[in-house]
C-alpha cells in the first residue's frame, strides 16, 4: 500500500476532504455523551519520524475515524525537522480527516516570536484547539528546565499568549501524582489552578495506573477552587503491550508503577530471558479495561488513550467496555 493510498489519495488528483467544522468545534463541545450514551473517548498520536512511521500513523487515523473519537491530539517534538514534520502532519490530520485535531504546543527551546509563528501555522490549517505545555528538556525529561532567553517560563504564560492571539480553545496538562518538579501536591494543584484561571478550558492528565490518583486530583482542584474544579479533567490511559516499554515510559515520567500492577505484569512476563509479550499484552489490556471502567463509573468526562500510533490495543479496550468496534479496527 502506498503512502498516498494510506492517506486516502487512491485517485490521482482527488481533492482532500474538508473536515466538518474543524475550525469551530472545541474539545469541550465534544465531551457530551455519545449517541449511544457512552462516555466519549479520544486518542493521542506521536509525530512520525520517517515515511514508514507516517504511513502507520495514517492507517491508525483512518481506523480511529471509524470509531468517532471526541478528538485526537498530536504530541510535539521541539526543534528542527521533527518540529516541522509535526506541524505539517498535524495540519494534514485536521484538513484531510473528519477528526477534531488538537495540536500540542510546548515552550521548550522557542522564543515568543517562534511560538507565535507556530500558532499561526496551526491556525492556517484550521486548528483552533491547542494543548499547551511547558514541555520537558530535550534528551532528559527530568533534567533542569532552562527557559529560552526570549521565551516563556511557565505554561500559564503560554496559555495567556495563545488566548491573546485569537479565538483558540486551550487545554493544559495535569498530574495526578504531581509534577516531578513540584515540591508537593498542594503546590502542583496550585499550578494547575493558575493555568485554568489563565484561560485553559480543560486539562488532560499525565498517564497513571491507579484510578485513585485521578480521583484525588479531582478532589484537590475542586477544594482549592470550586469554579475551576468544574472544568473537565480528562484521564489519560496507556494500554500496556510491553513491560519494558511501559517501565521506560513510567521512568521518564518520574513516577513508578503501582506495586500491584507491576506484580501482575511481571507474573505475565514470566522468568525467561525474554518477556512473554502475548501474556503481558493480555494483562495490559485487562488493566486498562478495569481502570477505564472505574473512571467511567466515577464520572470521568472522557477517556484519552495513548496509542503509539497503533489502533489495535485501544480498540480492544473499547470493545471490552462495550463500544462498537469494527473488525478492521480490532485487527489494525
Amino acid at each position: 500500500m502506498s503512502f498516498d493510498n494510506v492517506r486516502g489519495y487512491s485517485t490521482p488528483g482527488r481533492v482532500s476532504r474538508t473536515p466538518q467544522g474543524s475550525g469551530t468545534r472545541s474539545v469541550i463541545q465534544q465531551l457530551g455523551p455519545r449517541p449511544d450514551g457512552s462516555v466519549p473517548f479520544s486518542v493521542e498520536f506521536n509525530p512520525p519520524r520517517d515515511a514508514a512511521g507516517e504511513a502507520r500513523l495514517w492507517r491508525a487515523a483512518r481506523e480511529f475515524e471509524r470509531l468517532h473519537p471526541a478528538f485526537v491530539s498530536m504530541t510535539y517534538g521541539a526543534g528542527g525537522s521533527t518540529r516541522d514534520r509535526t506541524i505539517r502532519v498535524t495540519g494534514q490530520l485536521a484538513r484531510e480527516t473528519t477528526l477534531l485535531t488538537v495540536a500540542h504546543l510546548t515552550a521548550v527551546d522557542h522564543s515568543v516570536a517562534e511560538l507565535r509563528s507556530i500558532v499561526g501555522a496551526y491556525a492556517d490549517s484550521g486548528i483552533r484547539n491547542l494543548l499547551v505545555l511547558r514541555g520537558d528538556p530535550p534528551g532528559d525529561p527530568l533534567g533542569d528546565w532552562v527557559k529560552h532567553p526570549e521565551g516563556v517560563e511557565y505554561a500559564e504564560e503560554l496559555v495567556r499568549m495563545v488566548r491573546d492571539l485569537g479565538d483558540f480553545h486551550v487545554g493544559v496538562a495535569s498530574f495526578p501524582q504531581g509534577h516531578p518538579r513540584s515540591t508537593d501536591l498542594d503546590q502542583d494543584t496550585g499550578h494547575l489552578i493558575a493555568k485554568l484561571r489563565a484561560g485553559a478550558e480543560y486539562s488532560i492528565t499525565q498517564m497513571f495506573f491507579d484510578p485513585e490518583h485521578y480521583l484525588r486530583l479531582r478532589d484537590r482542584v475542586a477544594a482549592l477552587d470550586p469554579a475551576e474544579g468544574d472544568k473537565p479533567i480528562i484521564p489519560e490511559l496507556m494500554p500496556i503491550t510491553s513491560l519494558r516499554t511501559v517501565e521506560r515510559a513510567v521512568e521518564l515520567s518520574g513516577r513508578e508503577l503501582p506495586v500491584k500492577v507491576l506484580e501482575r505484569l511481571r507474573k505475565a512476563a514470566g522468568d525467561g530471558p525474554e518477556e512473554n509479550r502475548a501474556a503481558v499484552r493480555a494483562a495490559g489490556i485487562e488493566i486498562a479495561t478495569e481502570m477505564a471502567q472505574t473512571l467511567i463509573d466515577e464520572g470521568a468526562p472522557c477517556l484519552h488513550f495513548i496509542t503509539l500510533n497503533f489502533a489495535k490495543a485501544t480498540g480492544e479496550v473499547l470493545a471490552n467496555l462495550g463500544y462498537t468496534v469494527s473488525p478492521a479496527v480490532a485487527s489494525a
